[in-house]
């Protein structure tokens, strides 16, 4: 797997602000999460939209915070600290307990795949495995579906998972990651042969041809 673009970091964090809303929006439409792309950039624009739950209001108003913190802390390491920073934003007030990892047996739905309950010492060491990555977009793709399938935190562990691997991206100038809304079946699919097979090949091979964006260049 080779890295599709070669950006400056300048231009990367350029392309993550015009892609904002987009990403916004995906990251919450792969939570399930109730919302049209107007709507979506209405909430975004501090206005009222009385269709929409409050749930799903929290959950575009987090991504937002959580996108924010990532745009303007992209120089700083990216260690579980760092993911829990990520996670404090993405889960805040809809979880039992957000920016911590949990402590207690989670299930997945569609899945019979039960994750560990995570230990920091171990979530470290795969984190120092991951980071040893020398590919960059390879990097990115394997921490996000690390996270996905450790359920590292009590909620919100997609988006989190998501966002990270965009933040591992764009530090290194190598595009943006983002699941659109006619890939969403076909992700959901893959991913959940991932949770109950361990085998990402398939998923990773999805991922890079189809949801990795950047700025072409003459």
């Amino acid at each position: 797997m080779q890295d599709k673009y070669e950006l400056t970091q300048e231009e990367n964090i350029f392309l993550a602000k015009k892609m904002l809303v987009n990403n916004i929006y995906s990251n919450a439409k792969i939570e399930g999460c109730n919302v049209t792309f107007p709507e979506t950039e209405t909430i975004l624009n501090g206005v009222n939209v009385p269709n929409v739950k409050l749930d799903d209001i929290q959950c575009i108003l987090n991504l937002r915070d959580a996108w924010k913190y990532v745009i303007t802390t992209v120089e700083k390491e990216f260690d579980l600290e760092y993911i829990c920073k990520i996670n404090e934003y993405v889960a805040r007030n809809e979880s039992l307990q957000w920016g911590a990892l949990r402590t207690g047996k989670v299930l997945i739905s569609g899945t019979e795949y039960v994750p560990d309950i995570p230990k920091q010492e171990e979530v470290k060491k795969h984190l120092k495995e991951i980071l040893a990555i020398e590919n960059i977009t390879t990097r990115a793709i394997r921490y996000m579906l690390y996270g996905m399938r450790n359920q590292l935190f009590w909620d919100g562990n997609k988006r989190t998972s998501l966002i990270c691997a965009n933040k591992i991206l764009i530090q290194k100038g190598k595009g943006i990651l983002m699941v659109q809304d006619k890939q969403l079946k076909e992700f959901s699919e893959l991913l959940t042969d991932y949770y109950d097979t361990n085998q990402s090949k398939k998923i990773e091979e999805f991922l890079y041809n189809y949801c990795i964006f950047g700025i072409d260049k003459d």
